[in-house]
């Protein structure tokens, strides 16, 4: 892949899952799995993933637009415009929209998570959604541990 400008709303991939559209603008394939990339929109009283840590990643959270709050290690952060968070690799956390309006962030992880977040749009776009159950086997297949 060659270098391009990925702009507002644009991505190499674009996945949806719990009421969220996530555009990445940054893929493991185009850089050995090195980091991934996406501008993600969270809805007002959105579900939020379950509170968990990554074996294998850093993530980081750089908030555009709206009002983030970041749980980590059961400490709440809420994260305005161009406010940053970064989450090592074992920290626990969760994230969810903490305002009255779409929120729009981008999310950086380091190695690469995007093949995580292609299974995570499978299993909300078919008929039901998926089970706890579901969710959480394929957080375990990419390294994540619910806490």
């Amino acid at each position: 892949m060659s270098s391009r400008v990925v702009g507002r709303g644009e991505g190499q991939k674009q996945y949806t899952a719990r009421g969220s559209v996530m555009f990445f603008k940054a893929l493991a394939e185009q850089d050995d799995g090195d980091l991934s990339l996406m501008e993600r929109t969270l809805p007002p009283n959105g579900r939020r993933p379950p509170p968990h840590r990554h074996t294998n990643c850093s993530e980081a959270y750089f908030v555009l637009e709206g009002l983030v709050s970041v749980v980590v290690e059961g400490e709440e952060l809420t994260v305005g415009p161009e406010g940053f968070v970064l989450v090592p690799r074992g920290t626990d956390h969760t994230f969810g929209n903490a305002g009255e309006v779409e929120a729009r962030l981008l999310v950086m992880h380091a190695p690469a998570m995007d093949v995580y977040f292609a299974g995570l749009h499978e299993l909300w776009n078919r008929a039901e959604p998926p089970t706890p159950d579901e969710e959480r086997a394929l957080m375990a297949r990419f390294g994540m541990e619910v806490v």
